[in-house]
């Protein structure tokens, strides 16, 4: 049974995963109305966010039947926000230290990677392994505000990086794109719900797909096409095409990243795909990866909502599930990597 802490950037987390049936509980506190007066997140203010709410959110789980169960402690070690990632270390290290548990270090990209898996585990825990064996090799993309990551996961069950952004992340593209546009944050969410009311082809937008076979991902040229075409435009004429303006930004962004999906899975037999991040959330990029998963006679396996964003559940999944790349912390030692790599 395992309790989980995740405090990577502007979500304070905790959960219980036991392996016998699946998450137990999980615990939230969400950041994003603080963080939308200031237009994205602002460090600071995320670090005292989670100094604030890891004490009640802990108490809940305390409430739980599973806490008396716990036999083990996992905590994001990284990458992430330096000052973040280390309250998140603290409160899981007490823990650990009080209920005198082991303590485990988990990569926040890696749980991402593993979280399409959850729901699987959830339908049959018992035969989890069996069900994972027959989806291995593995495609995933990872797409959130920081990270545009491809990756492949073999029968041995390593990860293994094959392509990521030279430059901008998916989801970073889409907030500064909302940012240029006026309309909020954050701007994923925001441009996907004005773009349903908008056409994909009334403005051409570049895809930054580079060389003919080349995997990587970029999106610094997209953001600055639309920054030049805003400029063009005058408020009126913005505002007036504003859905339409969404509606071609996001086309743009999802067919850079299902082209590239479609190459990669052109060059193994993959069993399955799958798609977690924050930007896995997006309707259209769902059921374009899910497309090419079906073309490629392949499983898609997304991540459920709850689980896309910063989330403990999946650190708690990726402790058990991923344990042979888990780091193990003896005693007071406990080290974070803001930089970490999947």
């Amino acid at each position: 049974m395992i309790l989980a802490f995740e405090s990577s950037c502007d979500e304070t987390a905790v959960a219980i995963f036991d392996p016998e049936s699946g998450i137990v509980g999980e615990w939230i506190h969400s950041q994003i109305a603080l963080h939308a007066e200031h237009g994205g997140v602002v460090p600071d203010i995320a670090t005292r966010e989670h100094l604030r709410n890891f004490g009640p959110l802990l108490g809940k789980a305390m409430e739980s039947q599973a806490w008396g169960r716990v036999t083990e402690v996992a905590v994001t070690r990284g990458p992430g926000l330096a000052a973040c990632l280390a309250v998140g270390g603290a409160a899981a290290k007490a823990v650990a230290h009080a209920r005198r548990l082991p303590l485990v270090g988990v990569n926040h990209l890696r749980a991402h990677a593993w979280s399409p898996f959850i729901a699987l585990h959830a339908e049959n825990p018992a035969g989890f392994g069996a069900a994972l064996e027959k989806l291995l090799p593995h495609l995933g993309l990872l797409v959130s505000g920081g990270n545009t990551i491809l990756f492949s996961m073999g029968r041995d069950r390593r990860i293994r990086r094959i392509s990521a952004t030279r430059d901008d992340a998916a989801g970073e593209a889409l907030d500064k794109g909302a940012k240029l546009l006026g309309i909020g944050y954050p701007g994923g969410p925001a441009v996907e719900r004005l773009a349903l009311g908008g056409r994909s082809d009334a403005f051409d937008f570049p895809r930054g797909i580079g060389k003919r076979g080349d995997l990587d991902f970029s999106f610094s040229g997209l953001k600055t096409s639309l920054r030049y075409r805003v400029q063009a435009m005058s408020e009126a004429e913005v505002g007036g095409s504003l859905a339409d303006l969404c509606a071609s930004y996001q086309e743009a962004v999802v067919d850079a990243l299902s082209a590239k999906t479609a190459e990669a899975l052109t060059r193994a037999d993959y069993r399955s795909v799958g798609l977690s991040g924050g930007v896995a959330n997006n309707r259209v990029l769902r059921a374009s990866i899910g497309a090419a998963a079906g073309e490629a006679g392949a499983r898609f396996l997304a991540a459920k909502p709850e689980h896309t964003g910063d989330n403990a559940g999946m650190i708690a999944f990726a402790a058990w599930s991923d344990r042979a790349d888990c780091e193990r912390f003896t005693g007071s030692q406990i080290r974070v990597d803001p930089a970490a790599q999947l």
